[in-house]
């Protein structure tokens, strides 16, 4: 049955109903601490709030909502934030946010984790990297609230999740048509960056500006370390980058008191790159990809090549430097210039 009284909150403006809302739930809970306020919903220490954040009316007059859980901790502790599908085709994410939010056990968690699994709700419903305007989100940050569609929901999503965290980690795959062996991508020249990112665990870390208009470059902006998880392909479940991605949060949330893993996690060792390379075709015609995810290369050793569909006068692809193959494309059918191989090179102990 519908629910009367959520359906007005709806309805009503953000800016009347969620105070009010705020307010109310406040005044119920005898915790001594204040509770964590997102959306207007007042989520008091040791509670799990499931809740939906009101976006915009599609054409039909369906409201599109941003779903959100916050699990606040039965102690004080620093506060995480989980985001997937910034871009609305890039899935792993939504799965790995799925598994830890079961997981999780509020009595047990010192701080809170904010958990948004799928931010570009209008992407992902199209499939789409973009939203229905054709703008990348993470390029909108750190949005308004009068401006574009992804301008409104960046800032719905700075002001409501990022704005209650001391840390972030962004989730993401490599963009359709390509695959990506697991990594995290940060600001290495910062400590604290750093060091998280380190906590983390991924097979490799890469230093990685900012980027105009990007989440992590909002909360930059507000001191807060944030992490970006890469890993699999865009539409497609990863097994490998799932887990990966499940072990390094519980890692994450070790190094910072929020939660004791739930058992062992496998031991890894990280290697970092600050500088990387994608090797493009020199030519159209039929790729043939002969190295995998992780693999080492020497300068100029063969990658690949291309040919055409008779195989007739194959142009090798070559590594422009040593390193290890952290990316590559997925598709076959390759014009000239498009990328290939994404080659690391690896930062000497």
């Amino acid at each position: 049955m519908r629910d009367p009284a959520r359906d007005s909150i709806l309805e009503t403006p953000l800016s009347k109903s969620r105070p009010q809302l705020a307010q109310n739930r406040a005044e119920k809970s005898s915790d001594p601490r204040p509770p964590l306020v997102v959306g207007g919903e007042a989520i008091p220490p040791g509670r799990r709030v499931r809740l939906d954040l009101p976006v915009a009316r599609l054409t039909t007059g369906t409201m599109m909502s941003l779903p959100v859980t916050v699990i606040n901790g039965k102690h004080p502790g620093p506060r995480l934030w989980l985001s997937a599908a910034i871009h609305g085709d890039e899935l792993n994410g939504v799965d790995i946010i799925r598994r830890i939010v079961k997981a999780l056990r509020p009595t047990r968690l010192r701080g809170a984790v904010i958990a948004v699994p799928v931010v570009n709700i209008f992407g992902l419903l199209e499939q789409s990297r973009y939203l229905p305007d054709r703008r990348d989100l993470n390029r909108s940050f750190p949005g308004s609230q009068r401006g574009s569609l992804a301008s409104r929901l960046a800032f719905l999503f700075m002001s409501e999740v990022v704005s209650q965290c001391t840390h972030g980690i962004d989730l993401h795959t490599a963009a359709i048509h390509r695959i990506n062996l697991p990594q995290v991508r940060a600001d290495l020249t910062n400590p604290d960056t750093y060091a998280f990112a380190q906590a983390f665990g991924a097979p490799i870390i890469l230093h990685a500006a900012h980027r105009d208009g990007s989440l992590r470059q909002a909360a930059a902006k507000r001191n807060i370390p944030t992490l970006l998880y890469e890993g699999g392909e865009a539409l497609r479940f990863d097994e490998a980058a799932i887990q990966g991605g499940v072990d390094g949060i519980y890692r994450v949330m070790a190094y910072l008191g929020m939660y004791a893993p739930p058992g062992s996690l496998p031991a890894v060792t990280s290697t970092e790159a600050r500088e990387t390379r994608w090797v493009r075709a020199s030519r159209g015609g039929i790729w043939r990809c002969t190295t995998r995810l992780g693999d080492p290369v020497k300068v100029r050793q063969p990658l690949g090549f291309i040919s055409d569909t008779f195989g007739d006068k194959p142009v090798q692809v070559r590594s422009p430097m040593t390193g290890m193959v952290i990316g590559h494309g997925q598709n076959p059918l390759v014009n000239q210039g498009d990328a290939l191989v994404h080659v690391a090179r690896l930062e000497t102990p």
